[in-house]
């Protein structure tokens, strides 16, 4: 039975008929198809859909959503649907009974209808019940089913009009109301229903309303708009941002990612072990352990944890999505040039119907906008995966970096690790959209030449040849390129790491006025950068220029080929443009493909370091145990322990054998250096232990020898994480004698801490430090050196009432470093430690008795540190005014919060401070409205405009060409053809060819030009960036957390060197494109003239709507963005306290929870960005039809050339003006990165660094004669002074200390001489000069500080020593020589070459404060300041650094301020400083003489 025969009885309804569709005025299909296709398709669209939507439906369930009017309307009219499908069969079969002959058509067809509408019920009601709010499956089934029936309709009405014969009015009564019902279901499905119960929606409260909106909207992003309108109307905040959605978070991300990598890191173990215990032949003498080892080392490529693997199995299946619109959308692509094809036909032939033009028409509109929102759908997915691949990426470097060993941690300074969650994690980021790119443009040219094929023949093997050379010659680029890479990515860690000391040491470069020195470093590692960015930039113009002149060279070869090869082969219009068109197409994924491999080579060198970092050792975790001493009376026990830093170095710590009893209190002594610090880390579990056993019962708590102090506020620093105990917390404030510190800060213990404790002295860093040690109220305390910083009656206060035998600890484990000699009878054991082993060890009377080392020692010194061994304090003393005044040269500490007048004081008790005064650091604000033209004229300006209008013009005259070049074509194709040949082909190739080569040179012009342009303001805006911030005074420094500035100089100045450039160039050239379009659409089709400038406004609207909500999420990002590497810094600094307190938890979600924050900002800024792009592609959509619609309308009077050529630019117009959208919101978002390196440019600054017209006399000072006239100085503007009418005369080579309770005003003297704060009144004198009238610099480097906090920078020990090279190698020995570090250094295998690491941690404490001594030796100024210098050393080190002082300082003017009286004792004078006022200034001897209250102080330290 053929076909015919199912649809009627007698054959006489054939199922196709060209005269009845094509050849025809009124086109319509045959009833035959319209009863069979038309009604199956949409049916066996869902029946392919179903099984997998209802399998995807049962393993995704969302909750049950309630019955709902919505939900009872859809599963009504799916009903009725399905009965009035019945209903014809029944009607059907009515008839056969009746006698009338049916066709089996009208039984089969609405049987299946009716099954299929049944099927579509009971899918809606199985939605309901698994969650789903809005079903894309349905609404596509309903669209299907009622495009297929309007075609029906359509038919049925003109049979009514035109027929003669009655129709039956059952069939058609029946088939409105279906068509009516279908109206509705397909309404009804384009709205969305409410969310689920137990939903997350229900629980959030700003759930995004993405989650909850219907198909519809989220296909078009309908759903983003109204944040769009809140951001037009006014700048967004953070609350208008909406929670991100649950498969998005941190939480849910990062630990599938660590499983799959743990997996992974198993798998290569595994096969390690195979390899390792492969059985070989053993001599019996070895034992197995030696052939192990043996074995350890294969000579093949050991194998490698696969990152990429684990990445791909984490985000590989939500990204495969993404593939699948991919290759829609890539079919779709070819559509437009067949549809050229067909309106050239149309056009060319004069006999063809109107309504195929029209036809053709509403085709290509139809096709675009499923290919655009199909595009944006792609490249949502897309994004979303990328962002989701850099929160799994930061969550995995955060994790990994709280458990690296220390070995590990010295081969990845902080700087390095912060880039790798900064631009490793942004690399990924921007690689995952373009990745599909690989295989999608293989595809598009494979499908193009196919095309092309088909309308040129073979000669396109000729510009298939040209595409072939281009690529070995750009892989060689991007190889090139590659090594270039990585050269730029080692010279930009280099640079980071170098500014992050800089800015955490910037104290002392201020002090030394090394600024210049550190400055001419950076410039030198950017120097090298500079030249890495001209040569990839030089790289990147070949690149332009080769794929730029790609097309047009394929285009010319092939066209020169064809009309050479036969003189018969004309070139018309239809073979030309639609050429050009897919030519046009072939553009993109080459153009692309390079850039994506570049980007790809790019993420590979980021895995690498990546895997790198991930596979670091880690601490051993069973290194310390925490369960067998569980019901024996130790705490801590070390057997046989042999301990060092790294599996490499020789053991730190050796044959150590200890045995701690519960509740006793130990103290570790020993010199500098000899390992006290490495046995508290090695209980903690830090150092490699190599062999022996560590047990430690129950939990532990630590006061590092460096307070870690955190940017939060001072009580959340001490209550660390847990739960508050009010009364317990304020035992404890008393205890660690902090009161009188929260009466004088702002805000109480509300008061924000800056970052590292800026805005604390050492001594309060300490005790806070020491505070949320014992409110955490653990087992075990390792306390190393927690008394070094503070005063001795505080000192004595704290050892009573925390440390001491009746201190809050007295029933806790403590062990206890200390050089305080005075609290050694005190305590339970004592461990005295040389060179890393213990070699003396019992109770204070059991080593005297012993006679041995430490007795010796102590004798000699005990006499010396009386200063802790008073009797007695009156309690209200005992608190002492230990208030946060500047204690050191913390100094400028405290610059912020200096403490109010006293009658403030009692005002301001605790219950009335307001946390708002608390506030210390600016967080990074954005910045609002429009970015401000000043800021691109300044970029202008750092480019050069001479370079600038050059570039410009060339720009234009390639557009110019290339516009001319295509317009050349046109003539060419309307050539007239004579005997079947075109006369003037030789002529009109000629010309074209040189109009291309013309263009080539102009586009490798402007592409050098453009990337020079840039270098020159990269260097230029880093120089100024570096200098005003070198510039900026301290206070600036404790404002401003150094994240921020350091982002400024990784992420923004990143930005500036690598993105600008290539945006700017984007942003022109597709400015260009769109105005070529538009001016070859006006010239074919003047008639579009009417719909451009509405179209043009509805553009511009669109895009202004845009750009404002666009360009605030970009900087809400931005500014989101500095919090995640703050407190990864600050995690970095305080690893050890953090797994001390097993606080890593904690920290951990903090960090998710501030990258969930940044995302939420940059999740809207996605969403943003496609629903722009479809709305734009709309609009390019309308303009594309209009030309084709004109086209169609006047093609009596116009040439298929012009056509060709209209149409052609206006298929590419889409695309540009989607492109031009995204590139001018680029610009605009990232020239942000210019206006924030520049926001430093106008803040204050310091005095000027050198005078022109220098007052001083060669040597100054001579003498070092200081005179102080009424001086005074205030820490700000609206804060009463901190020191004032301070008058004394120092005379030169004077030595004087100067001491007073912590907060006297003791560093601001210090800080006032060295001019860290300007004077507010008075005068200081050195040898008659008024030192406010020199230049900082050659005030600073002709006085010397030795400063509280030693800092070292990463280098060689001689540069640290003498940076500017200015001394010889003799010099700097005799120096080391006096400052006995001598020894130490000529025992090191690189001598002065030696490398500190970070930060100086490979020396310890003491030895960076003798490294501290050393430069003061270096210098020998007339004038030298010692600020609490000795307080990290032991009682030994001190004496050899004061007889240093005396013996190589004898000439020069001294200025000590003292913690430890005795040090002072022999000093010509003493100024007794009290409240920022001078008490008494004379001899010790004197003083006592007069009991005021030099002589208080010396009673207390018991020297009287």
């Amino acid at each position: 039975m053929g076909i015919d025969r199912f649809c009627s009885v007698d054959s006489s309804d054939p199922f196709w008929d060209w005269n009845h569709t094509l050849y025809t005025d009124t086109p319509d299909l045959t009833q035959c198809f319209q009863n069979t296709v038309l009604v199956w398709l949409p049916c066996i669209y869902l029946w392919i859909c179903a099984p997998i939507y209802l399998i995807y439906l049962r393993s995704h369930n969302r909750g049950y959503i309630c019955m709902s009017l919505l939900n009872k309307a859809k599963t009504v009219v799916g009903f009725l649907l399905w009965m009035i499908c019945w209903s014809d069969v029944f009607y059907s079969f009515w008839e056969r009974s009746h006698g009338g002959a049916t066709a089996l058509v009208y039984i089969v067809s609405p049987t299946v209808l009716g099954l299929t509408m049944l099927l579509a019920t009971v899918l809606i009601q199985y939605e309901r019940m698994k969650g789903v709010q809005s079903s894309g499956v349905l609404l596509i089934f309903w669209l299907l089913a009622l495009m297929c029936a309007t075609v029906t309709f359509r038919s049925k009405i003109l049979q009514a009009l035109h027929q003669q014969t009655p129709v039956s009015v059952w069939r058609y009564t029946t088939f409105y109301s279906y068509y009516a019902l279908l109206l509705v279901a397909l309404i009804l499905s384009c709205l969305a229903d409410q969310p689920p119960l137990f939903s997350q929606a229900v629980r959030d409260p700003n759930p995004c309303p993405e989650s909850g909106a219907s198909f519809l909207s989220k296909i078009t992003f309908w759903w983003i708009t109204r944040l769009l309108i809140t951001g037009y109307r006014r700048p967004l905040e953070d609350k208008d941002l909406w929670c991100l959605n649950q498969d998005d978070c941190s939480h849910r991300v990062v630990p599938g990612l660590m499983r799959r990598w743990s997996n992974e890191c198993q798998k290569v173990k595994r096969t390690q072990q195979k390899i390792l215990y492969s059985p070989r032949p053993t001599k019996e003498g070895r034992d197995l352990e030696e052939t192990e080892v043996l074995n350890v080392t294969p000579a093949k490529k050991t194998a490698k944890p696969s990152l990429f693997w684990a990445l791909c199995l984490s985000f590989g299946p939500y990204f495969l999505i993404s593939c699948l619109f991919k290759i829609i959308h890539d079919v779709l692509m070819f559509v437009g040039p067949e549809i050229l094809r067909l309106l050239i036909r149309f056009v060319t032939d004069s006999s063809a119907p109107s309504w195929q033009g029209f036809f053709y028409t509403s085709l290509l509109f139809f096709c675009t906008c499923v290919q655009s929102v199909i595009l944006q759908k792609y490249f949502h997915v897309c994004f979303v995966s990328g962002m989701r691949l850099r929160a799994a990426i930061i969550g995995a470097v955060y994790r990994k970096a709280l458990v690296i060993g220390s070995a590990a941690r010295r081969t990845s300074t902080v700087g390095e690790i912060v880039n790798l969650m900064s631009v490793d994690a942004q690399r990924f980021m921007d690689l995952v959209t373009y990745i599909n790119m690989i295989w999608s443009a293989p595809l598009q040219v494979v499908l193009a030449v196919y095309f092309l094929w088909q309308t040129l023949g073979p000669s396109v093997l000729a510009g298939m040849a040209v595409m072939v050379l281009m690529v070995p010659v750009n892989a060689v680029m991007a190889m090139k390129t590659k090594t270039y890479q990585v050269a730029q990515m080692k010279n930009k860690d280099d640079r980071v790491k170098l500014m992050n000391e800089m800015l955490n040491g910037i104290k002392v470069l201020k002090l030394y006025a090394w600024e210049l020195a550190f400055r001419d470093k950076v410039s030198e590692i950017r120097e090298s950068e500079l030249q890495v960015l001209k040569k990839i930039a030089i790289l990147g113009a070949v690149t332009t220029f080769t794929w730029v002149c790609a097309p047009f060279l394929v285009a010319l070869s092939t066209f020169a080929v064809y009309v050479l090869v036969d003189e018969n082969n004309v070139l018309d219009a239809q073979k030309a443009f639609v050429s050009l068109a897919l030519f046009n197409i072939l553009r993109f994924p080459l153009n692309i493909l390079p850039m994506v491999i570049g980007n790809m080579v790019q993420a590979s060198v980021s895995l690498k370091r990546l895997r790198v970092f991930l596979s670091h050792e880690e601490l051993q975790e069973d290194s310390v145990d925490h369960k067998v001493l569980t019901g024996s009376s130790h705490s801590v026990s070390i057997m046989d322990g042999v301990f060092s830093w790294s599996k490499t170095e020789s053991p730190t710590l050796k044959r150590l054998n200890v045995s701690i009893p519960d509740g006793s209190l130990v103290a570790v002594v020993g010199h500098v250096g000899s390992g006290k610090s490495s046995l508290l880390s090695a209980l903690l579990g830090e150092m490699d232990k190599i062999e022996g056993s560590v047990a430690v019962k129950g939990l532990v708590a630590y006061v590092p020898q460096q307070a870690w102090i955190q940017n939060s506020t001072l009580r959340e620093n001490i209550v660390f994480g847990h739960e508050v105990k009010e009364n317990w917390y304020q035992q404890i404030l008393e205890a660690c004698a902090l009161q009188p510190d929260l009466e004088i800060l702002p805000a109480g213990d509300e008061t924000e801490i800056g970052e590292k404790g800026v805005n604390l002295s050492g001594g309060q860093k300490q005790r806070v430090s020491l505070a949320r040690a014992v409110y955490c109220d653990r087992a075990v305390y390792l306390l190393d050196d927690p008394l070094s910083a503070v005063d001795a009656h505080v000192g004595k206060h704290i050892f009573e009432q925390v440390i001491g035998p009746q201190g809050l600890l007295k029933d806790k484990t403590r062990v206890l470093v200390t050089h305080g000699l005075s609290y050694l009878p005190q305590v339970d054991l004592i461990l005295v430690l040389v060179e890393g082993e213990i070699t003396e060890m019992g109770s204070y009377q059991q080593l005297m008795d012993r006679d041995g080392a430490f007795a010796e020692f102590q004798r000699t010194y005990a006499a010396v540190d009386n200063t802790h061994t008073s009797e007695s304090l009156p309690k209200s003393e005992t608190k002492g005014k230990e208030n946060g005044e500047v204690t050191g040269v913390d100094g400028a500490a405290d610059v912020t919060q200096k403490s109010p007048p006293l009658q403030e004081d009692k005002e301001l008790n605790k219950n009335s401070k307001n946390p708002e005064l608390g506030k210390l650091t600016e967080a990074d604000k954005a910045s609002t409205g429009q970015v401000k033209l000043s800021v691109f004229w300044a970029y202008i300006k750092a480019i050069g405009s001479f370079l600038t209008f050059f570039s410009f013009l060339l720009f234009l005259t390639h557009h110019s060409l290339s516009l001319f070049s295509n317009y050349w074509l046109s003539f060419w194709t309307d050539d007239p053809v004579i005997n079947g040949t075109q006369p003037y082909r030789q002529r009109r190739l000629l010309v074209y060819g040189a109009l291309g080569v013309s263009q080539g040179v102009a586009v490798f012009g402007y592409s050098l030009a453009m990337s020079i342009g840039g270098i020159l303001a990269s260097r230029f805006l880093h120089q100024s960036l570096l200098f005003d911030i070198l510039r900026s005074p301290m206070s600036f420094f404790e404002r401003t957390p150094s994240g921020n500035l350091v982002n400024r100089f990784s992420k923004e100045m990143d930005t500036i060197d690598s993105m600008i450039p290539n945006i700017i160039k984007m942003f022109m050239g597709s400015m260009f494109n769109v105005m070529s379009a538009c001016i070859v659409i006006l010239i074919a089709t003047p008639l579009v003239a009417i719909f451009i400038p509405f179209l043009g406004l509805l553009y511009f609207f669109v895009q202004r709507f845009y750009v404002s909500s666009s360009r605030q999420l970009k900087r809400l990002e931005s500014v989101s963005r500095s919090p995640i590497y703050s407190h990864f810094n600050e995690t970095l600094l305080g690893t050890s306290v953090i797994r001390a307190f097993g606080e890593q938890k904690r920290f951990i979600s903090e960090s998710d929870h501030r990258v969930d924050h940044n995302h939420q900002a940059h999740y809207p800024s996605i969403a943003a960005n496609r629903w722009l792009a479809i709305r734009l592609e709309f609009v390019g959509n309308c303009i594309v039809s209009a030309a084709a619609l004109f086209a169609v309308v006047a093609r009596d009077s116009l040439s298929p050339g012009l056509v060709g050529l209209s149409i052609s630019y206006a298929l590419q117009l889409t695309a540009s003006l989607n492109w031009l959208v995204r590139m001018s919101s680029d610009v605009e978002t990232n020239i942000v990165a210019v206006e924030k390196v520049r926001e430093y440019h106008d803040t204050e600054k310091e005095a000027e660094w050198k005078h022109d017209s220098s007052v001083l006399p060669p040597g100054w000072p001579t003498e070092g004669c200081i005179e102080v006239r009424g001086y005074g100085l205030r820490y700000h503007q609206d804060l009463d002074l901190a020191i004032r009418n301070i008058n004394i005369r120092v005379d030169a080579g004077e030595k004087v200390g100067i001491v007073g309770r912590t907060g006297a005003g003791k560093s601001s003297l210090t800080l006032g001489l060295f001019r860290i704060i300007e004077g507010a009144e008075g005068h200081i004198f050195i040898d008659g000069l008024d030192i406010a009238q020199l230049g900082l610099h050659d005030l600073r480097s002709r006085i010397t500080i030795i400063p509280q906090d030693p800092v070292l920078f990463s280098g060689s020990l001689r540069m640290n020593l003498d940076p500017f090279d200015s001394y010889t190698d003799d010099d700097v020995w005799q120096a080391l020589e006096f400052s006995h570090l001598k020894n130490f250094v000529s025992g090191l295998p690189n001598k002065l070459a030696h490398e500190c690491s970070e930060g100086g941690e490979n020396l310890s404490v003491g030895q960076r404060q003798l490294v501290c001594l050393a430069r003061a030796l270096l210098r020998k100024t007339k004038v030298l300041v010692l600020d609490e210098a000795t307080a990290a050393v032991d009682m030994e080190t001190d004496n050899l650094i004061q007889s240093t002082i005396r013996s190589q300082f004898t000439d020069c003017t001294v200025l000590t301020i003292a913690h430890r009286l005795n040090t002072i004792m022999d000093y010509n004078r003493v100024l007794v400083l009290d409240k920022g006022e001078m008490v008494e200034f004379d001899s010790p001897s004197n003083l006592i003489s007069r009991r005021g209250a030099f002589f208080q102080m010396a009673l207390d330290a018991g020297l009287v």
